[in-house]
């Protein structure tokens, strides 16, 4: 009768397959330690995110598909869809003209502050102790917005520095914050004005990372300095420009201190932004559900208009 069964491995090969086995159970322990002590080094940042991020942003949800008045969590009443429903029935005012006031306000800004800071910087890198620039367009950035909120509107007063140019200059007088048509410019204005500060630095960093050989090559061969700045200076500022669009639209679209010290939304409506209805809902009329029901459409508009600005500057050869 023939043995079928295969005699047992021994000798020098049976040897080496155990010791491999042997290194490779013991790199997978290894891997599995280093995998636990690296949990347990992001679990106090794991936690945070979870305690005041994730829950809240599930409370938010479960309340903007509830009728709440912010007291006694048992009163609050699943309503569904009826929140979302309400910011666009007829007659709300969500639609128009907060979310129109919020975008306008946001482009304002975006456009005001990109324009100012790119001439701006631009202007400083060729000049001398530019440290000393951009600490003083900085400035702004580290005042309060309550501060900066206040001078401005004490300067667009009848009787304030804005004025007091215009009437110099032989214009009327404008009731820049009483008048509908010109209160959401003149907080478009102080906010470009608040926030180019930042938008200066990150241009003059992405100014100084734009190789000299460039402009020697553009001045042998003739270049104007107009040919140089839109054929060289602002593609290669394509990055630098990317940040400060997203970050200031982020910015615009989230704007609500300087509003409520400037205006608190009016004359009417004129200035009345989602973060102050938000605001308004939740702590003047206790309507926790719409209010929560809101900020999630301002997400919603936060992230298209991002995923937006990212796709046309990818389309532009940039990738961000």
């Amino acid at each position: 009768m023939v043995n079928t069964l295969a005699p047992e491995t021994t000798g020098p090969a049976a040897h080496s397959s155990r010791t491999a086995a042997a290194a490779v159970d013991g790199r997978g322990r290894a891997r599995r330690r280093q995998t636990l002590v690296a949990y347990l080094f992001l679990a106090p940042t794991l936690l945070f995110f979870a305690v005041f991020l994730i829950l809240p942003l599930g409370f938010a949800l479960l309340l903007s598909m509830s009728r709440w008045t912010g007291f006694d969590l048992g009163d609050i009443d699943p309503v569904g869809l009826d929140n979302f429903a309400g910011l666009f029935a007829d007659g709300a005012t969500f639609l128009t003209p907060v979310l129109t006031n919020t975008l306008l306000f946001a482009l304002g800004t975006v456009a005001l502050a990109l324009a100012g800071s790119v001439l701006v910087a631009t202007c400083i890198d060729k000049l001398r102790f530019q440290g000393l620039w951009r600490t003083l367009y900085f400035l702004p950035i580290v005042t309060t917005v309550v501060a900066v909120g206040n001078v401005w509107k004490y300067m667009y007063e009848p009787g304030g520095l804005v004025n007091g140019v215009l009437n110099a200059l032989g214009l009327h007088s404008v009731a820049f914050l009483q008048d509908p048509d010109t209160a959401l410019p003149a907080v478009v204005v102080v906010q470009a004005w608040a926030s180019v500060g930042s938008a200066i630095l990150i241009l003059t960093a992405g100014l100084k990372a734009v190789p000299e050989s460039y402009y020697e090559a553009a001045a042998l061969d003739g270049a104007g300095a107009v040919t140089v700045f839109w054929k060289i200076t602002l593609p290669l500022l394509r990055p630098s420009l990317l940040f400060v669009c997203v970050t200031q639209f982020l910015t615009g679209l989230q704007s609500f201190a300087l509003i409520i010290v400037m205006t608190r939304g009016g004359p009417g409506d004129a200035t009345e932004v989602a973060a102050l209805e938000m605001y308004r809902q939740a702590f003047a009329y206790g309507d926790w559900g719409t209010a929560s029901a809101a900020a999630f459409v301002l997400f919603l508009v936060v992230l298209a208009v991002t995923l937006a600005q990212l796709w046309i500057f990818r389309r532009k050869g940039e990738d961000a």
